[in-house]
């Protein structure tokens, strides 16, 4: 039987503490911030960092996909509908067609897939990590994002103020489904106004996500479900293939932003 190498306690949390601190340093100023790691986030990272982009996704919990991981009640298949499929096809993922048009894959197996093809694509990571706020300059452009411990959230106010920390972005995209807390926080600021997401419709809604997906602010973008609550579009409940379209169309349209703003 091998014997593992020696190494100290000590150097295994330096190893962690150097690696951590040394990332996050780099990736406080980012060219893309996405805030939320679920199937539209995850998306919209692998396509923006294949083009050699530096790019961080926020979320908050200590798992990354959303959704996509347990599919609809918690039943770990997923479902797609045509087109959607080709993205099966581009992760290598596994599906059989359940009727014609309709697609049913496992969600660990898709997932799994999709989050090593973001971090393969150079995607970096900030978990249990929760949007607190905005960076905003000249009162609409959207530059950057306020971030703190998500279990900060839990600790009783009267305890202490545990201040957040900015990160800058030269865009940020809103993948934070039905929460949309980015574009929320806009409107907060009356920069933004939201709808809410409206009643179960799934064949509009796969549609309509994709067709509203985009720039809604100078240096904000909205993606996934973050669209239906931005502009009252039906909810799709567990299907997914909006989801991996929407985050491929927003980061298309986050260099197309980025390239206005820079004009």
């Amino acid at each position: 039987m091998e014997i593992f190498y020696p190494i100290s306690e000590k150097d295994i949390t330096r190893a962690i503490v150097r690696g951590f601190l040394k990332q996050f340093e780099e990736y406080a100023d980012s060219d893309y911030i996405i805030v939320g790691g679920g199937p539209s986030g995850l998306m919209a990272g692998r396509e923006l960092a294949r083009k050699g982009n530096r790019v961080l996704i926020v979320e908050r919990n200590n798992y990354l996909g959303g959704g996509f991981w347990i599919g609809g009640y918690l039943m770990n298949k997923v479902t797609l509908r045509a087109p959607a499929q080709q993205v099966l096809d581009e992760l290598g993922v596994p599906y059989e067609e359940y009727i014609k048009g309709l697609y049913v894959a496992d969600g660990p197996h898709a997932c799994s897939k999709l989050i090593a093809a973001a971090c393969d694509a150079g995607v970096k990571f900030a978990n249990m990590t929760t949007f607190d706020d905005v960076v905003v300059r000249d009162n609409k452009r959207v530059a950057g994002v306020v971030v703190n411990w998500t279990p900060v959230t839990a600790l009783p106010r009267e305890i202490t103020c545990v201040d957040p920390v900015a990160l800058e972005a030269k865009m940020v995209l809103d993948c934070t489904g039905h929460d949309a807390c980015v574009v929320k926080k806009m409107e907060e600021r009356g920069l933004a106004k939201t709808v809410g997401y409206g009643a179960m419709w799934v064949n509009r809604s796969e549609d309509l996500v994709v067709e509203h997906t985009g720039v809604l602010l100078p240096g904000l973008v909205v993606a996934g479900m973050a669209v239906s609550a931005t502009y009252g579009l039906p909810r799709m409940g567990p299907t997914f293939g909006a989801m991996l379209l929407s985050g491929k169309k927003a980061a298309e349209a986050a260099e197309k932003g980025l390239e206005e703003l820079a004009a």
